[in-house]
């Protein structure tokens, strides 16, 4: 997967958005509803994501495959971080932006979820 193959999953969700807050401007984030559910570097060699987790199943994937560790820089309990070099099955890492996405839409008030669903 590419820095613009992952981009081009991340703003296929309703109602997300690409950012660059940060002083750094090649730190990308993605966010929903004014939350961030991905934070990369699209040009980064070899491409890595944060993302958030259930912390359980944080831990599964962390024990289970080594591209996948603790949120850099992040709350560890809540994101992980997925070295995206093809060590890792494609479907997967779209299951985890996509479970990303979803619990912070879960986290959203009632009306801007319904916003997304629109």
């Amino acid at each position: 997967m590419t820095g613009q193959e992952l981009a081009a999953v991340c703003l296929g969700f309703p109602g997300a958005v690409e950012e660059r807050p940060f002083p750094d401007p090649e730190v990308t984030v993605f966010k929903v509803g004014g939350k961030i559910f991905a934070i990369t570097r699209l040009a980064g060699d070899p491409l890595r994501v944060s993302l958030k987790c259930e912390p359980d199943l944080a831990e599964q994937l962390r024990a289970s495959y080594p591209a996948i560790t603790p949120g850099y820089h992040l709350n560890k309990r809540h994101w992980n971080t997925v070295v995206v070099d093809g060590s890792l099955e494609r479907r997967l890492v779209v299951e985890m932006i996509e479970d990303s996405y979803d619990l912070v839409v879960e986290s959203l008030t009632r009306a801007k979820r319904a916003d997304l669903a629109g």
